[in-house]
């Protein structure tokens, strides 16, 4: 390994840190309700990831999320919806991270986490199959 390679895996963010600015995401982050309506409008089929920031199974699972919006298979996005967020009453997240499929802007389909387990990458396997052969 390299001096220069050493200091870059050095400074790089841990895994499911948000990507650095200038850096593409392919899990867009989204800022509020109204950006999170915008997109469900505007597309067709929609994974999103809903998080809490100060949640490790959250963080843990953010790589795989990416991982999975980096295939292309649909359009991702992820909105952190911390301390008694609104959104989490109007999609009833009780657990995080939850993944809801949208389509045609409606849920479709859900991946709940497990309280005190989040969610693994089989699990959003399997999840994101079933969505692509709705």
């Amino acid at each position: 390994m390299t001096f220069r390679n050493a200091l870059k895996s050095l400074f790089s963010p841990p895994s499911g840190a948000p990507a650095a600015p200038g850096e593409d995401d392919p899990c867009v982050l989204l800022q509020d309700e109204a950006e999170l309506d915008a997109a469900i409008a505007s597309r067709d089929k929609l994974m999103v990831l809903f998080y809490a920031s100060w949640c490790p199974f959250s963080r843990a699972f953010l790589g795989t999320c990416r991982k999975h919006a980096s295939d292309g298979a649909f359009d991702y996005a992820r909105i952190v919806v911390d301390d008694d967020h609104p959104l989490t009453e109007k999609y009833a997240i009780e657990v995080y991270p939850t993944v809801l499929f949208f389509e045609k802007g409606k849920v479709v389909r859900r991946l709940d986490g497990v309280y005190h387990r989040g969610l693994s990458q089989g699990q959003f396997e399997d999840f994101a199959r079933l969505c692509a052969a709705k």
